[in-house]
């Protein structure tokens, strides 16, 4: 079985990024990480490879080529390949059009499971398009007498779906905690495949939807 995960570099989340009096956020010069969602996500895929439920976790990111680092860090983690589908413009990585992306990536390599990014979006999307059942805000994922057995939280308790692989996943905080990425494993990831496809090879007609008129930082209490 495969796992696919999409990882998405994103500023660090330990830093608070400011507005600039332009209305425009400056996050050129700041720290950049994997998404947490993402990290849990990943972590989650990793562990269901060293029980045996899965043979390989392909990492597959969205976005300029410093999201190559990004995909470095997954590698550490434990993932098998990482993919970067590279854009050459911001609009296509806005969220319908990296579902569309994901998906048209994801009809190549057929995994078993799809893990979302920190959007919400993203991974409902995905399924849709994949025509996949789904399972969202999953704090737990265990493989069942051939199905996945994913709990998830709701409002006054939790649900319990089984579903049928393919299927598409997203991540809980209360998943898992992620592991910690080392120097060895960082060195030891560079010897693992990283994979590069251009957006336009997979959706040659994307399009704008979202255009971002400015940020305004919220009244000081």
């Amino acid at each position: 079985m495969k796992i696919l995960v999409p990882v998405k570099r994103v500023v660090d989340a330990n830093i608070k990024v400011k507005v600039g009096p332009d209305g425009k956020l400056d996050v050129a010069n700041l720290k950049h990480s994997m998404n947490p969602f993402d990290e849990i996500a990943l972590e989650q895929a990793v562990q269901m490879k060293e029980k045996g439920i899965a043979n390989e976790v392909i990492a597959v990111s969205v976005g300029d080529i410093k999201a190559q680092e990004t995909l470095r860090t997954a590698l550490a983690m434990g993932a098998d390949k990482g993919v970067l589908i590279q854009t050459d413009k911001p609009f296509e990585a806005e969220p319908l059009n990296v579902a569309k992306l994901i998906s048209a990536y994801v009809k190549q390599v057929n995994p078993e499971q799809a893990v979302d990014n920190d959007s919400n979006q993203v991974g409902q999307m995905i399924a849709a398009m994949c025509e996949y059942p789904q399972a969202t805000h999953a704090s737990s994922a265990l493989m069942k007498e051939g199905k996945l057995e994913v709990t998830r939280e709701i409002d006054g308790g939790y649900e319990v779906l089984d579903l049928t692989l393919p299927a598409v996943v997203t991540a809980d905080l209360r998943l898992n905690a992620p592991r910690y990425v080392t120097l060895p494993m960082m060195m030891k990831a560079k010897r693992k495949p990283q994979e590069v496809v251009m957006a336009s090879a997979l959706c040659p007609d994307l399009r704008a939807h979202v255009e971002v008129v400015g940020y305004e930082a919220p009244e000081a209490r």
